[in-house]
C-alpha cells in the first residue's frame, strides 16, 4: 500500500497518517455515523511505535511488529495504514493487521436492535448513512465499514459476512469488498455462513489485507505488486448470471453489472463462456434460514442440507468450465432506511455463503439516484487471489 510504503521509508511517520486520519473521522462521523467508538489515544501511542520501529529498521526490530521477512515487502507491510474494525468485538479479527504494522482507529456501526435486516447501521451519533445520498441505507451488516471507506476516512476496514454483510455495503456505497471462503480463516460464527472479509478502496488495498490475514500457503500466490504488473497473460473464462435463476433482480443492476462485465472482456481480462448447463442455482433462502437458527426443525434441516448438496454440485460443474462466475451483487439499489421492502437484498450473495465460495464485490458504476452498484464476481474454493487479479484490472 502506498501509505505503508511512505512510511516505510520515512516519508511520511505513522503518527501524522494517524493523526490526520482522526481529523477526518472528527469532522465526518456527527453526519455520517460510521464509528461508534474512536480510539484516538491508542491510536497515536500505536502509531509512534511503529515509527519508532521503522527509525530501527527491520534488523534490529522485535516484538509484535518486529522480525525479519522474505524480503523488504514483508517487514512491516501495513506500516501505518488506518484500519477500522467491525463492531466493538472485531479486534480480534485485526491481530494480523497489527502484527503488520497497521493502526485501528475505532469500531464501526453494524445494526443496532430492531434492525432485522441487518442493512444499516447504528453510529455513536444516531444512523449510518450513506456517503452518497443521505437518505439511502449504506447496506449492512458491515455498514460503518463501508462508509468509513468510502468517504475515506480510512483505506481499510474490517467485515464479516454472513449472507452478504460485506458484498451489500460494498456495492451500496462503491468500494472493493471481499468475502474469504469460509472456514479458511478463524470466526466467531458457529454455523459457519459468516466468514471475515475486508472494505477497501481498491483491489490493491484489498490485497495487503489478504496477504497479512491469510495462511502462509494460500498469501503466497498474491504477488505483492501493483495492479499493472499483476495484468493476466491471458482472459480468465466467466460465466455471466443476471439472477441465478431464481432472484428477480431489479434491471438497472443488471444493466450496470452486465456494463462492467462488458469492459472487462473489451480489457482482455475475462472471456464469457456458454455453460454446458445454465447457471441455476436452488434459491437458498429456507435453506439459510434454516441452517442459522439453532433451534430449525429436524426437517427444515435435512431440506437445507438437500439444497445446499444440489448447489454444491451445480457450482462444481460450473466451474469445471469456467473460473469465475459474474452477478450484479445486490438486486435492488440502496433503498431508504426505512426498509427493503420485499426484495431480499442478500438475494444474490447468500448462496455463497451456504456453498461456502470466496467472493467480492466491485464498484461497477452509479444507477439514475446517484447511488453505486456492484459487480459480484465468486471463484472456487480458495481462489481469493483470482478474484483479487481480476478487481485490479478494472478499469473505469
Amino acid at each position: 500500500m502506498e501509505i505503508a510504503f511512505a512510511v516505510r521509508t520515512g516519508a511520511v511517520r505513522a503518527v501524522d497518517v494517524v493523526a490526520e486520519a482522526l481529523e477526518r473521522i472528527e469532522r465526518a462521523d456527527p453526519v455520517l455515523c460510521a464509528f461508534t467508538e474512536v480510539w484516538a489515544e491508542e491510536a497515536l501511542r500505536r502509531a509512534g511505535e511503529v515509527d519508532t520501529l521503522v527509525e530501527a529498521g527491520p534488523s534490529r526490530s522485535s516484538g509484535p511488529f518486529g522480525g525479519e521477512g522474505p524480503g523488504a515487502r514483508a517487514w512491516l507491510p501495513l506500516a501505518g495504514v488506518p484500519v477500522a474494525v467491525k463492531g466493538r468485538h472485531g479486534l480480534r479479527a485485526a491481530v494480523p493487521l497489527l502484527a503488520a504494522g497497521g493502526v485501528t482507529l475505532g469500531a464501526t456501526a453494524v445494526p443496532g436492535p430492531g434492525t432485522a435486516w441487518q442493512t444499516w447501521g447504528l453510529g455513536a451519533r444516531g444512523r449510518t448513512v450513506n456517503p452518497w445520498r443521505a437518505d439511502r441505507t449504506p447496506g449492512g451488516s458491515s455498514a460503518g465499514a463501508a462508509v468509513a471507506v468510502a468517504a475515506g476516512l480510512v483505506p481499510l476496514a474490517t467485515g464479516s459476512d454472513g449472507a452478504g454483510s460485506v458484498r451489500i455495503p460494498a456495492a451500496w456505497c462503491g468500494v472493493v469488498g471481499l468475502k474469504a471462503t469460509n472456514g479458511l480463516l478463524p470466526s466467531r460464527d458457529r454455523t459457519g455462513l459468516a466468514a471475515p472479509g475486508v472494505l477497501a478502496r481498491t483491489a490493491a488495498d484489498a490485497a495487503a489485507w489478504w496477504r497479512a490475514v491469510s495462511p502462509p500457503t494460500t498469501a503466497a500466490v498474491v504477488p505483492p505488486t501493483t495492479a499493472d504488473d499483476a495484468r493476466p497473460p491471458l482472459p480468465y473464462t466467466a460465466v455471466w448470471s443476471p439472477d441465478l435463476g431464481f432472484a428477480g433482480p431489479d434491471p438497472e443492476p443488471v444493466a450496470l453489472a452486465r456494463a462492467a462485465v462488458d469492459r472487462l472482456v473489451d480489457a482482455g481480462v475475462v472471456r464469457l463462456v456458454r455453460p454446458s448447463a445454465p447457471p441455476l442455482l436452488l434459491d437458498p433462502a429456507s435453506a439459510w434460514l434454516a441452517l442459522r437458527d439453532p433451534g430449525s426443525a429436524p426437517a427444515a434441516l435435512a431440506e437445507a442440507h438437500l439444497v445446499r448438496a444440489e448447489n454444491n454440485r451445480r457450482l462444481a460443474r460450473l466451474f469445471a468450465g469456467a473460473e469465475l462466475l459474474l452477478t450484479p451483487t445486490a438486486p435492488t439499489a440502496p433503498h431508504g432506511h426505512e426498509g427493503p421492502g420485499d426484495v431480499y437484498s442478500t438475494a444474490l450473495t447468500w448462496a455463497f455463503n451456504v456453498s461456502g465460495h470466496p467472493a467480492l464485490s466491485l464498484p461497477a458504476g452509479f444507477g439514475a439516484d446517484g447511488c453505486p452498484v456492484g459487480l459480484h464476481l465468486v471463484a472456487p474454493h480458495g481462489r481469493e487471489a483470482l478474484l483479487l487479479a481480476v478487481a485490479g484490472q478494472r478499469r473505469g
